[in-house]
């Protein structure tokens, strides 16, 4: 079940998840804005890409840093520590993905919510 939190909420959690992805230089990182979606499973999706099993994992743990750190919020549930081909942080109403460049083409979560608002969010360089 879906925690019932504000919007604007839901939208600082997003904001959180970009930036412990940015610490870590994910790439490609869209916002996907699933708040039309009818049936929707969260209000938002944050999607980026790692280039090795290292870096996916030190963008799942700087997520998690970053949000508890602000928000004191821990995960609902996390997936994927195993391969980490695809790590899945789950937040209730905002879900981080992080994948390995091959797993996120082969999957494309941005092509199967393609009714959603999708923004590229700008990859912070050295």
């Amino acid at each position: 079940m879906r925690k019932n939190i504000k919007p604007k909420d839901a939208e600082i959690l997003s904001k959180l998840v970009v930036k412990g992805m940015q610490e870590k230089k994910g790439q490609n990182i869209v916002l996907i804005d699933l708040r039309e979606i009818q049936n929707s499973i969260a209000d938002f999706f944050v999607v980026c890409s790692g280039k090795s099993d290292t870096q996916v994992e030190a963008i799942a743990d700087s997520i998690d840093k970053e949000v508890h750190s602000v928000l004191k919020e821990n995960p609902a549930h996390v997936e994927g520590k195993n391969n980490k081909e695809w790590m899945l942080i789950d937040y209730i109403n905002v879900v981080a993905h992080v994948f390995k460049q091959g797993t996120r083409e082969f999957y494309n979560l941005e092509g199967m919510w393609g009714d959603a608002k999708i923004e590229e969010i700008e990859t912070i360089s050295e």
